[in-house]
């Protein structure tokens, strides 16, 4: 197992890694909307912090050698469901693949955020 780690990502809030690289996968961990310069939430509403975690969760892919692309499975957590098809347009630009994935609302997320996003992808 090979820990990922790139400064063009928030560092990890808590005691694991942005990614780990086992068996040809990369496993990412869930990105939030955080400024990986600040450390601080970027963006007020659905759409703007969906675009900040994905790239953040892409900075991550490509640190371990693999991309939007080669995602198979993504987990989506949203703040408030009502924001599903806001999430959606954007997370839409991000994975024109249709990667596999699941998307549930959930009561809270880290640092008050609105939109948490994991990743699998195969490592190229």
């Amino acid at each position: 197992m090979k820990q990922i780690h790139t400064n063009r990502a928030p560092a990890a809030l808590g005691p694991y890694s942005q990614a780990v690289v086992s068996g040809g996968l990369c496993f990412t961990s869930g990105q939030i909307a955080l400024s990986p310069e600040t450390g601080e939430i970027v963006g007020a509403d659905i759409a703007s912090q969906t675009r900040q975690v994905m790239e953040n969760l892409c900075a991550v892919l490509a640190a371990a050698g693999a991309s939007p692309e080669t995602v198979v499975k993504t987990t989506c957590y949203l703040a408030d469901i009502a924001d599903f098809a806001a999430f959606n347009a954007v997370y839409a630009e991000y994975f024109p693949g249709k990667p596999a994935r699941s998307c549930v609302a959930v009561k809270d997320l880290p640092r008050g955020a609105l939109v948490e996003v994991e990743a699998v992808a195969e490592v190229l």
